[in-house]
Parts: C-alpha cells; sequence; structure tokens
C-alpha cells in the first residue's frame, strides 16, 4: 500500500508564513494530511482549514503533559476524563488516532509498576477509544536526548504495554528518530510489531533535521518496509528543517513515497 504522508504542523511551522498559506501549500504538494500536537492550540483553525482543502488530520494530542502521564495512577482520572474528551473530537472530525504518554520515571517506582500502571490508565480508556473507533498511541521517545527521563523510552517497553492492554485500538506512536537514537533496528523492529504501530513520525539522525547525506536513516528502505507490511495509516513528518521549509518538505514526500 501506498505510504500516506502527513506534515506535523506545530514541527515544522515557519513563524513567517501564516497558517491558512501552509495548510494550503500542504495541500498542493500532495499531502494527504496534516497534525497537530495540542486541541487547545488553534484547534478549530487547523481542521476548518484541513477540510478546507480536502486534507485528513491523521493524529492530534490526546491529555495534556509529556512528563505527566499514564505511569502515574494519581493522574488516571484527569487522564481519562481529557481523553474522553479528546476522543469524542477526534471521531468527530475522524481523526484516526490521539497520541498519549507514559510520562517521566518516577523515583522508587520500578519499571514493571510503571508498566502496570500504564497499563491500568489504559484500560480505563479502550473500551470508549473502540467505540468510537479512534486509537490510543503511546508515543515511543528518547531519554537520552531530547526527554531526559521519559518512560516509555525503548520499544519494548511500549509493546509490553500494547500487549497487555490487549485492545484493537491501544498502538505505539513509532517515532523513528527517537528510536533510532535509543536502539537502532528500525526496520526489524518495524515488520516484527506493525500490527501495534498506530503512527509514525520522521526526522532525520542526528539533529532531528531534513532527510539528505548528513544524517544515518534510509527513508526511502524504512518506508518501503512499512508500505510492504500492510499498513494503512499515516507517516507524519515532524523535523525542523534546515533552510527553505517546503522544499524540505517536497524532498521528504519524494524519499517516502513508497508502495
Amino acid at each position: 500500500m501506498k505510504i500516506r504522508q502527513s506534515v506535523c504542523y506545530p514541527m515544522i511551522k515557519p513563524a513567517d508564513i501564516p497558517l491558512a498559506d501552509f495548510v494550503a501549500k500542504v495541500a498542493e504538494m500532495g499531502f494527504p494530511a496534516i497534525e497537530f500536537w495540542s486541541r487547545d492550540e488553534g484547534y478549530d483553525d487547523v481542521v476548518a482549514l484541513a477540510r478546507k482543502h480536502h486534507l485528513a488530520i491523521a493524529t492530534m494530542g490526546g491529555h495534556n503533559s509529556l512528563a505527566v502521564g499514564l505511569n502515574d495512577p494519581a493522574e488516571h482520572d484527569r487522564i481519562e476524563a481529557e481523553l474522553h474528551d479528546s476522543i469524542d473530537l477526534a471521531a468527530a472530525a475522524r481523526i484516526p488516532g490521539l497520541i498519549v504518554f507514559s510520562g517521566n520515571r518516577r523515583e522508587g517506582v520500578t519499571e514493571e509498576a510503571a508498566i502496570e500502571a500504564t497499563v491500568a490508565g489504559l484500560r480505563r480508556v479502550a473500551p470508549y477509544a473502540e467505540a468510537k473507533n479512534v486509537n490510543l498511541n503511546l508515543e515511543l521517545l528518547n531519554s537520552k536526548v531530547d526527554h531526559p527521563g521519559h518512560q516509555c523510552d525503548h520499544s519494548a517497553w511500549g509493546l509490553e504495554v500494547c500487549r497487555r492492554v490487549n485492545s484493537p485500538n491501544v498502538k505505539l506512536l513509532f517515532d523513528i528518530y527517537h528510536m533510532q537514537i535509543m536502539e537502532g533496528d528500525v526496520i526489524r523492529t518495524i515488520r516484527n510489531n506493525i500490527q501495534w504501530i498506530g503512527h509514525f513520525h520522521t526526522a532525520g539522525v542526528p539533529g532531528r533535521r531534513d532527510f539528505d547525506d548528513t544524517q544515518e536513516l534510509n527513508y526511502a528502505g524504512i518506508c518501503r518496509a512499512i508500505a510492504e507490511s500492510g499498513y494503512n495509516l499515516y507517516v507524519g513528518h515532524e523535523f525542523k528543517p534546515k533552510g527553505e521549509v517546503y522544499g524540505a518538505l517536497k524532498q521528504a514526500f519524494a524519499i517516502c513515497d513508497q508502495g
């Protein structure tokens, strides 16, 4: 299946280009979708512009706080309420998935206890997500460079959570950039676990920049493997262009246009 690509507006957005112009250009370039992080940051504007230009919204943030998340049982009531609201918004706008976070490691809490807490938190919301056909995508982030202390920082950790929850609507946001930093072996991991992946993010390593000969990931090969797996959701570009924004996006689109 042909890779369906999206553009992560909060990461890529250029300060000197209005949102309306940016969304129009993304659609003109052939991208089928756009995405954003927070429902509090211009949600209505992004949804309206996406509809105007016949773009899907690939994903959005599901609850507040990357650092304080599902691994803390004291946060479960709050996160459940926020996710219920976000699921309703996502279902109404036909957004296939929401981003959820484990949170940072907490002093004195073992990895096993943190996994169990994250599982328990997701089990509270999974039936509602299933009923509304919205995925809850637990994001994998690196704790080495960008997010010190983050708990869900290896694919094995996130996969264990997904297996224990055992819901068709609880998956991973497999961030290729973050997992290259933490563990590498990206294509094999994707092929072996594609059934647990609900969204992808991309960026060059090192530096979270464009896909060029200064970085170490072969995105053509990675996206070819994703396409061959039968994956039918989105691969979202979440890099910071080094120079001209649309040129960087055009290059990324061409490299990832596999299948």
